[in-house]
């Protein structure tokens, strides 16, 4: 299937020419079953100018330190956490170091209330378990499984919000890198190559607690927000920039403008104080990420391209930061007014977004 034919390809189906331009020029020493060397997946990542001018654009911005730390965990025999508030990219560098290193992101196992055991163990075909009895023809491997076979990066997605005991059967899998199949008096070892990265949200502590046990066999890398209002501008008109080619809707030419509002907007109220530290502020109940203020954006490019004249302008993103901010009606209400009525209405180039946001009310 094309990459066109789907909405949202995988990264390393999105990214496939890149990938395989980094393996040509990558002469540095790969560990047993990458399909590229430290060197190179931190290229892919941070973005890097390689020999003959060929560009490889950034899929993630922040500290480099942290990525090579992620990078060079991965090359040993210990699995990685990513830590982070919601919003801070962890599950995008997680499926950029699955392609990058295994060239297959899609070993995935979603984290629930709901998640069982088999989800990270093997489950059973039970017609063929009843008919047959208990054969590897019968045993329906996990992703985890997969990747230990393949020598592949295996993903899990929030951690902390699988039941303690689902966590626990991960112990055996990363210290042994084993995993008993009793039913069958054997065992899967895993191949060079096997490791897995967990991705964590840290506002869930006291959700389903990591043993530690458990902790101990990852390396933990807390992912923070974006540090400058430019580094947070890049991110979302970036990630801005591929949703709306994959959704074919129109450049918005006047978008660059109205982001840096929507970003400012998030960064003063998530941290309580207006940008010239002048005015305190409450700060709304939810997380105001990064991630949605992507969706935020591209909620206004739909707008604009749809019910505008194709420019994006701030009364297409107000109502996507109304909803974003006001999660709690009572509470956040009060902060979004006061903030409203301190900051946007002080502010005389504003003056159009603060109306439209006066017209939602």
């Amino acid at each position: 299937m094309s990459v066109t034919d789907v909405l949202r390809p995988h990264a390393e189906q999105e990214f496939a020419a890149e990938l395989a331009l980094l393996a040509e020029h990558d002469d540095r020493p790969r560990p047993p079953g990458w399909k590229l060397s430290p060197w190179a997946v931190t290229a892919y990542l941070l973005g890097a100018e390689l020999p003959g001018g060929a560009v490889v654009t950034p899929k993630y911005v922040g500290p480099r330190r942290l990525v090579e730390v992620a990078v060079a965990t991965l090359a040993t025999d210990r699995a990685l956490l990513l830590l982070g508030v919601p919003g801070t990219a962890k599950t995008w560098v997680s499926e950029h170091l699955a392609a990058a290193i295994s060239g297959d992101s899609t070993l995935l196992v979603q984290g629930t209330a709901g998640t069982s055991e088999e989800a990270v163990r093997y489950g059973w075909n039970y017609a063929r378990l009843l008919a047959e009895g208990p054969s590897a023809a019968a045993l329906v491997e996990s992703p985890l499984l997969r990747a230990m076979r393949r020598g592949a990066v295996a993903r899990v997605e929030e951690l902390t919000r699988m039941p303690g005991d689902v966590q626990d059967a991960l112990i055996t899998l990363l210290s042994e890198k084993a995993l008993p199949v009793p039913e069958l008096n054997t065992e899967v070892q895993a191949r060079p190559g096997f490791t897995v990265i967990a991705t964590a949200n840290d506002r869930d502590r006291g959700v389903n607690e990591l043993s530690s046990a458990l902790r101990r066999r990852f390396n933990t890398v807390v992912l923070p927000l974006p540090e400058t209002v430019e580094d947070e501008v890049a991110i979302v008109a970036r990630r801005v920039e591929q949703l709306g080619t994959a959704l074919e809707l129109p450049a918005a030419p006047a978008g660059l403008a109205e982001i840096r509002r929507v970003v400012t907007v998030f960064r003063e109220l998530r941290s309580g104080v207006s940008a010239d530290g002048r005015t305190t502020l409450k700060v709304p109940s939810g997380t105001l990420s990064t991630a949605e203020a992507i969706s935020v954006v591209t909620g206004g490019l739909a707008l604009a391209a749809h019910f505008g004249d194709g420019v994006l302008r701030p009364s297409d993103v107000a109502a996507g930061i109304v909803g974003a901010v006001v999660q709690d009606p009572s509470a956040d209400a009060v902060a979004w007014q006061e903030y409203l009525e301190t900051v946007v209405r002080a502010r005389p180039e504003w003056n159009d977004f603060y109306r439209a946001c006066r017209d939602l009310a």
